[in-house]
């Protein structure tokens, strides 16, 4: 993956969707940015996540698949795949899927171990687990 390609995690919520992006390499994520819209009103980032893979490169997005703990699909499922679906449709990209049970724990829990206040760590927590989901995959990717 040495084409300076990037990948794209994402981690949607109901009024939010966090980013992070991956190094030229595929080898290392960074958070991007999170993104608000009006709840449950996801077809209004279909034109934004096409000008970011424009302007950066994209060549697959990493969406979070919202398990439940004991493995079983949810409403909140049916809801990324159906995100998952539409986006692949509209914007002609590869989406994966990656399991996200727990990144937002284990992101609150890197913020307090950073002592960052609760204030910051709101608006920092989506593209935070954007990150780990993103980050999974990869470790995952160059593990095969």
């Amino acid at each position: 993956m040495i084409n300076h390609e990037r990948i794209l995690g994402l981690d949607l919520g109901t009024r939010t969707l966090g980013l992070a992006i991956s190094d030229p390499t595929g080898t290392i994520a960074q958070t991007y940015q999170t993104i608000r819209f009006a709840e449950n009103d996801f077809d209004s980032l279909i034109p934004i996540l096409k000008d970011i893979q424009t302007k950066e490169n994209i060549s697959t997005f990493v969406l979070g698949l919202p398990k439940n703990m004991n493995n079983t699909m949810g409403e909140r499922c049916n809801v990324t795949i159906s995100f998952k679906e539409k986006l692949e449709k509209q914007l002609s990209i590869q989406v994966m899927l990656q399991d996200e049970r727990l990144t937002t724990i284990e992101a609150n829990r890197y913020m307090l171990e950073a002592d960052i206040s609760r204030k910051k760590r709101k608006n920092k927590i989506d593209s935070l687990a954007a990150n780990i989901i993103l980050q999974s995959y990869l470790d995952k990717e160059k593990g095969k």
